[in-house]
């Protein structure tokens, strides 16, 4: 049976508007996928928080059918749908990572040719690719070479064509990547203001940790595997207390000397030593008393942040480098 935007729009109060059980890829030998099991709801933003090589990329290429997986099963609105099912590309827009627009058209003809290739033609694609542009906060620049635009504009417009055929659900793979805070902070705006007005359901993959607070859930990928989904609040939970910051000039020196003064477990992430403990504050002088005389370079204290709940929960940092 076909899936429709109206039985979208209709669906079963607690009926998922996706599910995903079981799914697994591999390339070769090296196993992508590992069983990857999520739902999310209709109106609800769910984040996929990993480094390169989590295996979020893999999981948007079995959703939109650029991949097969070699096993796994997807739900539609509760009905049962394969990967790159048609009915469920119809319901699905899809921003990736590498940008997509033909630099060297206008705006406005970029997206009619997006409406094209879903069949949208005539007065009802322009009227379409207008209302977009406006809710992006692109009008006036319809004539513009999209080359000429901003990196924040292009994204906008990457978001828009994906709308234009009204999808249900919007993929997005690294939405604000190499986009200054400013223009990241109006693409969230514009796609909460989809959710809210529309209903839109949007699955967000990065391996930003400030970019992952802003969904509803998240969930946590390491190797092809789910390790938690919950709230950033509830992600944020599971790590106790303040993070204390050190800077020094061998900084696994200072995690070995941190052990074997104050037993204290403490670890090296993008060349600092963090160390999180309740009442921060009260373990600072007791650290500069027990270390060497200038063993410490710097010394400071912050809030947890998702990437020391996704160290927590992984033992790994989200910026190792890996392919994939």
């Amino acid at each position: 049976m076909a899936v429709t935007a109206a039985a979208v729009a209709a669906k079963p109060a607690g009926v998922p508007c996706l599910a995903v059980s079981g799914l697994r890829l591999t390339y070769g030998k090296r196993v992508a996928l590992k069983g990857l099991s999520f739902e999310v709801c209709q109106g609800d933003i769910l984040g996929f928080l990993g480094p390169n090589g989590s295996g979020k990329s893999s999981m948007m290429r079995c959703l939109t059918g650029l991949a097969q997986p070699s096993r796994g099963l997807l739900r539609l609105m509760g009905q049962v749908v394969a990967p790159g099912d048609r009915h469920l590309r119809a319901q699905m827009g899809v921003v990736f990572q590498e940008p997509s627009l033909d630099a060297k058209l206008p705006v406005l003809d970029n997206l009619l040719l997006g409406a094209a290739l879903f069949g949208i033609r005539g007065k009802e694609a322009h009227a379409r690719a207008l209302d977009l542009l406006r809710f992006m906060e692109l009008d006036g620049r319809h004539s513009d070479i999209v080359g000429t635009l901003s990196g924040g504009m292009r994204r906008r417009l990457e978001i828009a064509r994906a709308l234009i055929h009204r999808p249900s659900i919007l993929l997005l793979d690294e939405p604000t990547q190499g986009l200054d805070p400013a223009a990241q902070v109006r693409v969230w705006q514009r796609l909460r203001a989809l959710v809210s007005q529309q209903g839109l359901t949007v699955l967000v993959s990065t391996h930003s940790a400030d970019e992952a607070t802003h969904c509803d859930r998240v969930v946590v990928l390491d190797q092809g595997e789910v390790v938690a989904t919950d709230t950033p609040d509830g992600l944020l939970s599971r790590v106790s207390g303040d993070v204390i910051v050190m800077e020094a000039q061998d900084p696994a020196k200072l995690v070995t000397q941190i052990q074997e003064a104050l037993g204290l477990e403490a670890h090296v992430h993008e060349g600092r030593v963090l160390l999180e403990r309740e009442a921060g504050h009260t373990w600072v002088p007791r650290l500069v008393e027990a270390l060497p005389n200038g063993r410490l370079q710097a010394l400071s204290l912050r809030r947890p942040t998702l990437a020391d709940a996704f160290f927590r929960l992984t033992g790994q940092a989200l910026a190792r480098p890996q392919a994939g």
